[in-house]
């Protein structure tokens, strides 16, 4: 009956919290436990960084067991381009989250520039991106004997509202041959986007707004070899910080052989998580679980993370490897 209890007062409070976001601030951007595995999600600059086509994506399920919780979904390529002898990163992505009754969707278009710097890579990135939000005003539900609300309250959408807006992002990143760190700024516009619903002659003038907040992220990776052994260790940190509240996570790796690795994690005062993945020619998989320390997080069965990804090494030697003489000079 205490869990019932328990999970009875998780909707209750996610329901509440739904609703107060049209007045709070908007939604963040998907944290990843494993970040380290689509960098370019973070930071634009990171595009182009190796010599693949690398496509990555993947599923992060938050609180499992806890009805409308946080679902997302996330993809990314990226790849590099030569142009004469300038070498520039282009890649795009795309995420969908769905918290609640709301549902937020954001695809990028990016690019970046690099040059040599201290016996590293300098990388200068932007994107540009556009920006949905969803609420699912249709289906809300209010408590039975709520004295707050009322059911003609015209704070709380009746029917399906939507709005976008277009979005900025930027970012520089320094790659050596060990480690990288980066800093970039997401949503430099700090858009707000106005929710309204168009249906026939009952369309109707938005009422409702919330926005999509700047955000600034430092990331930094590791890949140290561990003399005369076949492993290497790869610690990373993320952190998130939008003007109001903070994130800060990080992990520590080991690959094996180039093949398979495995890890350990850590969210400042939310989770802890392990982690397994293995590289298969040119494909990736990867899995995590978080337990979480949080008192609403405990009333669920943790959060999974499955991220899955292919990439094609791209040849910039400018040589043909594939040359055929013509049957006419044979």
């Amino acid at each position: 009956m205490n869990l019932q209890m328990r999970k009875l007062s998780c909707k209750i409070l996610i329901f509440f919290l739904t609703l107060f976001a049209f007045t709070a601030k908007g939604q963040n951007d998907v944290l990843l436990t494993q970040d380290w595995a689509v960098p370019t999600f973070y930071n634009p600059a990171a595009t182009g960084n190796t010599d693949y086509l690398r496509i990555r994506g993947g599923t992060r399920l938050q609180w499992v067991g806890i009805e409308n919780a946080p679902k997302s979904f996330l993809a990314a390529a990226d790849m590099p381009v030569k142009i004469g002898k300038k070498r520039i990163g282009v890649g795009a992505d795309f995420s969908d989250e769905t918290l609640g009754l709301f549902s937020n969707s954001l695809i990028n278009i990016q690019a970046s520039y690099k040059l040599k710097f201290l016996k590293g890579t300098l990388s200068i990135g932007v994107q540009g991106g556009y920006y949905t939000s969803k609420f699912a005003g249709s289906k809300v539900v209010l408590p039975d004997g709520d004295d707050y609300h009322q059911p003609t309250d015209e704070a709380i959408p009746t029917r399906d509202v939507t709005g976008n807006t277009f979005d900025l992002s930027a970012g520089v990143l320094y790659t050596h041959k060990y480690f990288s760190i980066g800093i970039s700024a997401q949503h430099l516009l700090d858009p707000t986007v106005r929710l309204g619903n168009e249906q026939g002659e009952e369309s109707e003038t938005a009422l409702y707004e919330t926005r999509l907040p700047r955000m600034l992220y430092l990331t930094a990776d590791g890949n140290i070899p561990i003399k005369n052994t076949l492993f290497e260790l790869q610690p990373s940190l993320l952190a998130a910080y939008d003007f109001k509240d903070y994130s800060l996570q990080g992990a520590l790796r080991t690959r094996y052989k180039k093949f398979i690795s495995f890890g350990v994690g850590y969210r400042f005062r939310e989770a802890v998580s392990v982690m397994i993945g293995a590289e298969i020619k040119n494909f990736f998989v990867s899995y995590s679980y978080g337990y979480p320390l949080s008192a609403l997080g405990k009333a669920s069965s943790g959060t999974h993370e499955v991220l899955i990804g292919y990439q094609l090494k791209l040849d910039f030697s400018g040589v043909n490897k594939h040359k055929h003489r013509s049957i006419r000079l044979m």
